[in-house]
């Protein structure tokens, strides 16, 4: 449904889309009789009114995410962000794509969506999963500098990631493919994640790198790494 038109600029045809939805912003330019309305990813958010540890987590959320836009209508938009590179991905019913909010530049509005926690992916490394499991990564989310929080995206559609200085696709065989947190983009397919420690507490305190945590990626499926670790 997307189209690549350079490395950094796609376009789609909102109405054979069913709409797209679209990180605030992006829109280049489009063509014909094309709206816009404010759309907000199901989740996001949802528990800032809570107090205590689900309320921070909440506010962690909201904070990951990023504001979105809904195109509809009968025309083409062209959408890029920054001069980063982007990547199509086109789904399959059975496949999930968790990608970083920061790194999602549009997707179609057919597509299942909500956020999820990145400690919670398959329910692996024996933190806990949903608010404990994000509430616990903190830390490991402040040291790296990678969200605690990842969009997740499922049915049958496309989506657009951004990423600086392209893109590298990793296929997860026999062996997990560990990726530094900051140069993570996506994973698509079934694809379990685990945010791990590299280095002992006394060790990565203070260092803020990559190195320190190391998110391990097994199951089947697809990881697409930027050639960069700059967050964006």
């Amino acid at each position: 449904m997307f189209e690549q038109i350079n490395g950094k600029v796609v376009k789609v045809h909102a109405g054979r889309a069913g709409g797209v939805v679209a990180r605030t912003g992006a829109m280049l330019f489009y063509t014909g009789d094309v709206s816009f309305s404010p759309h907000q990813v199901p989740g996001a958010g949802q528990m800032g009114g809570l107090g205590g540890m689900m309320g921070m987590a909440g506010r962690m959320m909201a904070g990951e995410h990023e504001r979105t836009m809904m195109a509809q209508g009968n025309g083409e938009v062209h959408y890029g962000f920054a001069g980063l590179e982007t990547h199509i991905v086109n789904m399959h019913p059975g496949a999930v794509l968790r990608v970083e909010a920061s790194r999602l530049l549009a997707n179609t509005a057919g597509l299942q969506s909500s956020v999820v926690s990145v400690m919670s992916s398959g329910g692996q490394g024996g933190r806990g999963g949903g608010i404990m499991g994000a509430i616990r990564g903190a830390a490991a989310g402040a040291l790296t500098g990678a969200g605690m929080f990842t969009t997740q995206l499922s049915g049958q559609g496309s989506a657009v990631l951004l990423g600086h200085g392209g893109f590298i696709e990793l296929t997860i065989g026999q062996y997990p493919v560990v990726v530094d947190p900051q140069a993570f983009v996506a994973a698509y397919g079934n694809v379990q994640t685990e945010l791990k420690t590299a280095l002992s507490w006394r060790d990565a305190v203070g260092r803020g790198s990559g190195e320190a945590m190391q998110l391990h990626c097994t199951g089947q499926g697809v990881v697409y790494v930027q050639a960069s670790e700059e967050k964006l």
